[in-house]
């Protein structure tokens, strides 16, 4: 199963230079790195990128992540990914830039996000 980390273009150029990050600050401030499944991820951007261009969509394959992989009770009641170790350059399964276009953005067609 892939789930989704939305970073911001530096957040993103630090993971592909150092290997390893703890994530974005928020991120680093809770202790683990919130990650969301596809019909989670629109909301996210929609939640805490609203307006922001020149973000990435960032695919991980939960079964590299093993026992570091909480999912927990968050919003709405909803469970999200949480990441209790640092994010690894090797977890991403695939990135791509989120583009932003009419004030939304623009999530890869056809693979189950709620846009």
């Amino acid at each position: 199963m892939l789930i989704y980390k939305i970073f911001r273009a530096p957040e993103w150029a630090h993971l592909r230079e150092n290997g390893s990050t703890p994530g974005a600050p928020i991120d680093v401030q809770d202790g683990y790195v919130h990650f969301s499944t596809a019909t989670q991820a629109a909301e996210t951007a929609a939640k805490h990128f609203a307006g922001e261009d020149n973000l990435f969509l960032i695919a991980v394959d939960t079964g590299a992540l093993g026992d570091n992989l909480k999912w927990e009770v968050s919003r709405g009641g909803a469970e999200f990914p949480h990441l209790y170790r640092e994010m690894w350059l090797a977890d991403v399964h695939w990135a791509q830039p989120l583009p932003l276009e009419n004030g939304h953005h623009q999530f890869p067609p056809g693979a189950g996000f709620d846009t």
